[in-house]
């Protein structure tokens, strides 16, 4: 118990490494970062595969899982401006990956009445 004690003393404090300092919030802040950061990744590697400048499905996922992970970390830190930034982020990307799916089963819709199955 004393163990457990101790990490979640040690997880709440501040303390100072290579001259900057750590807490929790800083952690929380740099998941987040990079999460949001890995949308950038998965573009460009989806668009070298291509050959040409796509967004993938993907990129809206990680874009939303950073989004609320910075969002969360500007409401522990109490920062209006950042959480302005990100609150409406997520909205927009779940808008897109809606649009995504619209077209998605308009299309499927399409290809199957222009394909009309045969009876026996």
């Amino acid at each position: 118990m004393n163990s457990l004690f101790i990490a979640v003393t040690w997880f709440g404090q501040e303390h100072r490494v290579l001259g900057l300092d750590w807490n929790y919030l800083v952690i929380i802040g740099l998941i987040g970062n990079a999460t949001f950061s890995m949308r950038f990744l998965v573009q460009w590697y989806a668009s070298e595969k291509q050959g040409e400048s796509v967004i993938p499905v993907s990129f809206w996922y990680w874009s939303i899982g950073g989004s609320i992970i910075m969002c969360l970390y500007f409401i522990f830190r109490r920062d209006p401006v950042g959480i302005l930034a990100y609150l409406p982020n997520s909205i927009i990307y779940i808008r897109n990956l809606m649009l995504i799916q619209k077209r998605k089963l308009a299309y499927t819709a399409a290809s199957s009445s222009q394909h009309p199955r045969e009876t026996e």
